[in-house]
């Protein structure tokens, strides 16, 4: 094993055994904070009271380990600046912190929107914007379209906030959000070999990430002993969202991978709204996830088929270029509208 193999791998392998370690602490802390989800809502499939707080064994242990890269210089960091770090860092406290009251004390949707708020605004203000996107119809003199700093900005602003809620609603079944979450930095990882430079930063920070959340998952597998929490749930979305950028704005890549939760957190929202409901308002049953379980998957099964999914569009977007990831992206909607109108069938079937 040459040394940067080496040095991917131990980004892997420490925040994986971290996070281990980490996640009986937390479950303690939540049992003794008394952070716990009581199975009472419908929107609930777990029979016990099950401890919150997870997403804090991920956010220690991705962090103590990118600090130890970033302190001995275990990876090229060039195109990641301390200021970003910092940033970065900071609007992850605000995620946790305001998943944390969340947790204790059932905050209210305008007030838990608050800390993602302030968590964009922050990396926004540390310099983090997206500065370009790639062409999908491009030709060699338009391959890349430059964006100004006010357009990224906003553009950044508009991705963080959806790949938070986007996540924030797929931690629906048992580790269904730490392994797509995984899967997502995995394929950020692979990219960064081929676009980023030699032992890049951000594709030792997506191992990272990889490992933390695998690491949980050996908790959170069904039936789960803790559950990510708000925080937790939230702050796998920013950070995916933040790589995806600093890593050479791989939009797309993410999108794809993430592309049939995000639908359906959209086709939620309108339906919602259609409704008169406010789209924050309440948590329901109407995601895919749970809709899938009403077409007979068990709740393993479910997982296992959406992790399917994920790994399938992240290999489309890993060996498809330009046009070939907007097909994708395509094959996202239409699969989508498929799965739909099987579940409407399904359900009228039983009506």
């Amino acid at each position: 094993m040459n040394n940067l193999n080496l040095i991917y791998f131990s980004a892997f392998v420490s925040s994986f055994i971290l996070t281990i370690c980490l996640v009986p602490i937390v479950r303690w802390l939540a049992l003794k904070c008394k952070i716990i989800d009581k199975p009472a809502a419908d929107r609930k499939i777990h029979s016990q009271p099950t401890p919150l707080l997870g997403g804090l064994a991920i956010f220690c242990s991705s962090f103590f380990v990118l600090a130890i890269f970033r302190f001995f210089h275990l990876a090229n960091f060039s195109r990641v600046p301390d200021h970003f770090l910092w940033g970065i860092f900071w609007a992850a406290c605000l995620i946790m912190l305001g998943g944390f009251w969340d947790d204790k004390y059932n905050l209210r949707p305008w007030q838990q929107i608050i800390w993602p708020l302030m968590a964009v605004l922050v990396v926004l203000f540390s310099g983090i914007k997206i500065t370009f996107i790639t062409n999908p119809v491009y030709t060699p003199t338009n391959a890349i379209i430059y964006l100004s700093p006010l357009l990224g900005a906003g553009l950044a602003f508009f991705w963080l906030l959806g790949m938070m809620y986007t996540t924030k609603f797929l931690d629906g079944l048992d580790g269904l959000l730490s392994g797509v979450a995984a899967i997502a930095a995995l394929m950020i990882f692979l990219l960064s070999l081929d676009w980023d430079v030699a032992n890049s930063a951000t594709g030792a920070w997506a191992l990272i990430i990889a490992g933390s959340a695998l690491g949980f998952l050996l908790f959170n597998w069904y039936p789960a002993k803790i559950f990510l929490g708000e925080g937790g749930s939230i702050f796998l979305g920013f950070i995916l969202g933040v790589l995806s950028i600093i890593s050479g704005s791989k939009i797309a890549t993410t999108l794809l991978v993430m592309g049939i939760p995000a639908l359906d957190v959209f086709w939620v929202i309108v339906h919602r709204w259609l409704r008169g409901e406010s789209p924050f308002s309440h948590a329901d049953r109407k995601h895919l996830h749970f809709r899938l379980l009403t077409l007979g998957f068990s709740s393993r099964g479910a997982v296992l088929f959406l992790y399917l999914v994920s790994l399938i569009f992240g290999w489309l977007a890993i060996f498809s270029q330009g046009f070939g990831k907007l097909f994708g992206l395509g094959l996202v909607i239409l699969l989508m509208s498929f799965l739909s109108l099987l579940i409407y069938f399904k359900n009228k079937q039983h009506a």
